[in-house]
């Protein structure tokens, strides 16, 4: 089926022609065929570079042109940012909703389509955002993450309240390979297309020596490493293509990446100058060697890169100038980053308390569908390895030939309901426990479980609970949210956590920097770091020397947690001492991407800290308030008064703290020139423009807080 056939613009029919795609895929023409251009729901279920994208587009593009607006909901932000750039420029305005959580963005409105993870759309749906009830097409990226254990819920949550909104809404929903498509597209209403179509040929087979075995036969590789991984991506390569592969850890992506780089020994003018690139952006050892291995045409990915380094890398990818990648699965899970050939080394994870596992079907198919490249590679082949010869014939049975695990709610937990259900209170989508459970009817799980009752007693469960809590008020059956309960819901915090927070503020008499750290570190929303054996020496110091000033007791428990939150608290602290991001990431075990993340995520819940205090104890108020400038910027004290101005990070303020300018009053008696020398012409010109005149203006001017608000900006 030809696209310049299908009532999609003329705009958009020769920007495909330029790329090259004049005709439909197999899938795609199922699509069609189903309804995709008449307002059918559809869910999509079809192998990884199929071109489920592809066909969202065209469907947003069809409801623009009839005036219609389009939400497509993704997991990660990072795959949001890559969708932005997917879609824009196309004679379609794109916005994306990625940050504070209560905000409305009413600005978003404007847009023809709003790029927006699954949490983002929530905490708009909490803040009564407007344009939502105009949404005439809902596309759903990797929809099969209802599954998830911690983001399903909110997903599932999302997609109901939106069906209610805008029941004529048409819903187009993307999935890798599940077990149980037909029990999804039921309950979305949807067609279901399913499909084993891939543009490029998928081989899998199971590597045990210098053999790959085939289902169809066997391929010999050359041997000149005594590692089968290694062999695997050196045989890719030198047939001219590129190679992933997926580890269980973080250590062992950089371990392989070390040994690859030796192997492999790259000598390109191109690589050099991307290592250089990450040499320049490297802080720590960690950073250094990643540089040294993309010099020599290898590299490693993970979360713990800074956005810099982990961009550098997927570029120098794309590029085909880095020639093998080895990443832990988070990279299969969003990125669109295809090889010729994946390598899934590791087929067993640690899970805490379990020991090593195997991993799921459906997570193996995922990586396995990054394997060749459209239009660059003749095939895709995707390659585990065994320890034992019969090994081979089990990995067959239990990945390539067993089918995807079926996908479950997870919506009826009750620390997950907790939240959801004070959300549909406070924003009026039910008033009553009956509205309540006619709500929760709807839901992905009672659609799989055709009951109700373990529902019930959970909703039972919450309601109570948050009723004693007064978020909201329960007479006879009627429910409403109190100001407390609408605050903590816009806030888009877990009540459970409000209520931690509310709690250790009004009983607190003595005011604790360590202590509200540690408190809000020890919340549900707070994710914490891994404590490991000899961290336990140094934790219990610092819990002896600093007793009286933390908030949260220990019990024996809850111990992990306890010392996992402590730790947390303790980076935050040294961050906000202006500690070093080498240091950090050698004294706490990390990357700077989970420095940026922590940094994040605490600053979120000290800026809800701050709200809930406004109403449980505002003499804690403007103490949190410097509290949330020091985070964000990384500072000590004595640096506030120079970070409220605009263009004054934590580097320019120490640099002029150390020169004996601690004031805006200071930064007026010093002058333009002198200020110049320090901080350079354009910067000094933009400082006194915010101070006033050089000669002494009007000294009641607001300081805009703007500040630096990601790692990669605090150089």
């Amino acid at each position: 089926m030809k696209i310049e056939s299908l009532p999609v613009p003329a705009h958009l029919v020769q920007q495909y022609r330029e790329r090259g795609i004049t005709d439909l895929y197999p899938p795609q023409e199922e699509c069609i065929g189903a309804g995709l251009f008449s307002g059918a729901n559809l869910l999509i279920a079809i192998p990884t570079a199929s071109g489920k994208t592809l066909v969202a587009e065209m469907a947003m593009h069809h409801h623009i042109t009839g005036g219609g607006r389009c939400l497509y909901i993704v997991p990660l932000k990072a795959l949001a940012s890559e969708k932005y750039g997917e879609f824009d420029g196309k004679q379609a305005s794109v916005g994306i909703a990625t940050g504070d959580y209560d905000r409305r963005d009413e600005y978003l409105g404007r847009n023809d389509i709003i790029i927006a993870t699954s949490e983002k759309v929530d905490s708009l749906l909490r803040n009564a955002t407007h344009w939502l009830r105009e949404i005439s097409l809902l596309v759903v990226d990797e929809v099969h993450l209802i599954d998830s254990e911690d983001r399903g819920a909110t997903l599932e949550m999302v997609i109901t309240k939106l069906r209610t909104l805008n029941p004529a809404m048409q819903i187009v929903a993307l999935s890798a390979t599940i077990g149980n498509p037909e029990e999804l597209a039921a309950w979305l209403d949807a067609e279901l297309i399913t499909s084993e179509w891939r543009p490029v040929d998928l081989r899998e087979g199971v590597c045990y020596r210098d053999t790959v075995h085939f289902a169809d036969g066997e391929k010999a590789i050359a041997t000149p490493s005594r590692y089968e991984d290694i062999n695997l991506c050196l045989d890719t390569i030198a047939e001219g293509g590129q190679c992933l592969v997926f580890v269980s850890s973080r250590k062992n992506a950089e371990g392989f990446a070390k040994r690859a780089a030796s192997a492999l020994a790259i000598d390109d003018p191109a690589l050099d100058a991307l290592g250089r690139e990450l040499e320049a952006a490297a802080e720590t050892e960690m950073g250094k060697v990643l540089a040294a291995c993309v010099a020599k045409g290898a590299a490693f990915h993970h979360a713990g890169l800074s956005k810099k380094q982990r961009h550098i890398v997927e570029r120098g990818f794309r590029k085909n100038r880095i020639k093998v990648i080895s990443s832990t699965p988070t990279l299969a899970a969003g990125l669109n980053l295809p090889a010729r050939r994946v390598v899934v080394r590791d087929h067993l994870r640690f899970q805490a308390g379990e020991g090593m596992r195997p991993i799921p079907v459906r997570e193996y198919r995922q990586m396995a569908g990054r394997a060749g490249r459209p239009r660059l590679d003749p095939y895709g082949e995707a390659v585990l390895i065994a320890k034992e010869r019969g090994a081979v014939d089990d990995l067959f049975a239990a990945y390539i030939e067993a089918p995807a695990e079926g996908i479950q709610s997870k919506c009826a937990s009750e620390s997950a309901l907790t939240t959801h259900i004070l959300s549909l209170i406070a924003t009026g989508f039910v008033s009553s426990s009956e509205d309540l459970i006619g709500f929760l009817e709807k839901t992905f799980y009672v659609h799989q479980k055709k009951n109700n009752r373990h529902l019930s007693r959970i909703v039972e469960s919450v309601t109570a609970f948050l009723n004693g809590a007064e978020m909201i008020t329960d007479v006879g059956g009627l429910l409403h949210a109190t100001s407390y309960g609408t605050l903590v819901s816009r806030l888009y915090i877990d009540p459970r956590g409000a209520e931690m927070i509310s709690d250790a503020l009004r009983s607190h008499e003595h005011w604790s920097e360590i202590g509200l750290l540690q408190l809000l570190c020890a919340t549900p929303d707070m994710y914490t770091l891994y404590v490991r054996k000899q961290d336990l020496a140094v934790l219990e110091q610092f819990v002896e020397a600093h007793e009286d000033d933390l908030w949260v007791e220990f019990s024996w428990d809850d111990g992990e947690s306890y010392f996992r939150s402590l730790k947390t608290a303790m980076l935050i602290a040294d961050w906000m001492g202006e500690v070093g991001e080498a240091a950090l990431c050698e004294r706490y075990n990390v990357g700077p991407g989970d420095i940026y993340n922590t940094v994040e995520g605490i600053g979120w819940l000290i800026h809800a800290a701050g709200r809930i205090a406004g109403m449980a104890a505002p003499a804690c108020a403007g103490p949190i308030g410097e509290t949330d400038l020091r985070v964000k910027h990384g500072i000590k004290r004595e640096l506030l008064p120079l970070i409220r101005l605009r263009g004054i990070g934590r580097v320019r303020a120490r640099r002029l703290f150390n020169n004996n300018i601690t004031s805006p009053e200071a930064l007026r008696a010093a002058g333009m020139e002198r200020i110049s020398t320090i901080l350079g012409q354009k910067t000094a010109e933009s400082i006194f423009e915010q101070l006033g005149r050089p000669d002494g203006g009007d000294e009641d001017d607001e300081y805009e807080d703007v500040g630096q608000k990601t790692l990669s900006f605090f150089g």
